[in-house]
């Protein structure tokens, strides 16, 4: 969204100014990337190795499967509300289906719609508490689905508004009626990532 290096950016990330969603999303487009929490562009983690790998796999095996059914997007802002303000997050991964968004619909701009699933990548420095957290968040705004994927535990953890999360690992499926027809397990994608 805006560089690191751009002034006018970095003194709105280290002033207490409150951004509106149309300065946010009006900054301009640098090296690093920011999400609006609350009011302000908060630089998003950058990816290690082994993120950049599980963001690869995951989109080599839901791009097949999602063809003629949406599109899967990497790091692509979402428009959404979070306690009653502007929130635009940048999932690593999202679904959004042509039923949510026509496939016509070609702006480029943030994903105006809650998708139907939203893929988090747990990185070295985050707790799990905290992308929990993100996960309720997003449910809370709309999203159908949110997987929060642990490589050091190799498991996915899936969200959804109406049970508890679930905790997959090896050969558990994760099959969801929402994503009717994809079959994949996390077995398939740590071994897809080549995560040891």
């Amino acid at each position: 969204m805006a560089s690191a290096l751009n002034p006018k950016c970095e003194k709105m990330t280290q002033t207490p100014t409150q951004l509106t969603l149309e300065e946010f999303l009006s900054l301009p487009e640098g090296d690093a990337i920011y999400e609006l929490i609350d009011g302000q562009a908060i630089p998003k983690m950058s990816p290690k190795r082994f993120h950049s790998r599980l963001t690869l796999a995951l989109s080599q095996l839901l791009i097949p499967w999602a063809q003629n059914r949406g599109e899967v997007g990497i790091e692509w802002a979402v428009t959404l509300t979070r306690n009653g303000k502007p929130w635009v997050p940048i999932p690593d991964l999202l679904y959004i289906s042509y039923i949510r968004l026509p496939q016509d619909d070609v702006r480029d701009e943030a994903c105006p719609i809650p998708p139907d699933l939203a893929i988090e990548i747990i990185s070295p420095n985050q707790t799990f508490g905290e992308i929990t957290e993100k996960a309720t968040d997003y449910l809370k705004a709309g999203v159908l689905r949110v997987w929060v994927i642990d490589a050091k535990a190799k498991t996915i953890t899936t969200f959804d508004p109406d049970t508890l999360p679930q905790t997959k690992r090896g050969n558990n499926t994760l099959e969801d009626s929402l994503l009717e027809g994809l079959q994949i397990t996390p077995q398939q994608i740590f071994q897809q990532a080549g995560i040891p």
